[in-house]
């Protein structure tokens, strides 16, 4: 495997790995704050660095059976959230090519 570089954001603020404080997204890029995870609260972003993507796999969410793909930090390999990949239900494919990003696996940092 190749040497991993890892990204860093300048935005007024960005969101950081809980765990290694790798930079993961910027505030600017948070489309709704009005999500649940696993863990409960998530946010729903259009972009994101510093990730790998895990495989594609069919999953019942809250909203319906959607193809995501679980992602990683590049930094520390923690499970961030996932990518909605193809949604099956009209009403939800603005979510298509979009991040759930976990509250409790991120943390805001001011710049």
């Amino acid at each position: 495997m190749g040497r991993i570089f890892r990204a860093f954001l300048e935005a007024p603020s960005v969101y950081v790995c809980n765990t290694c404080s790798a930079h993961v997204v910027s505030g600017d890029d948070v489309v709704s704050k009005q999500f649940q995870g696993r863990h409960g609260k998530a946010y729903l972003f259009d972009n994101v660095v510093n990730i790998t993507l895990g495989p594609i796999e069919e999953r019942l969410l809250l909203t319906g059976v959607h193809q995501v793909a679980d992602f990683f930090c590049n930094g520390c390999d923690s499970t961030l959230g996932w990518k909605y990949e193809l949604a099956q239900e009209p009403s939800q494919k603005y979510k298509e090519g979009k991040y759930i990003i976990e509250k409790a696996m991120i943390k805001k940092c001011q710049q």
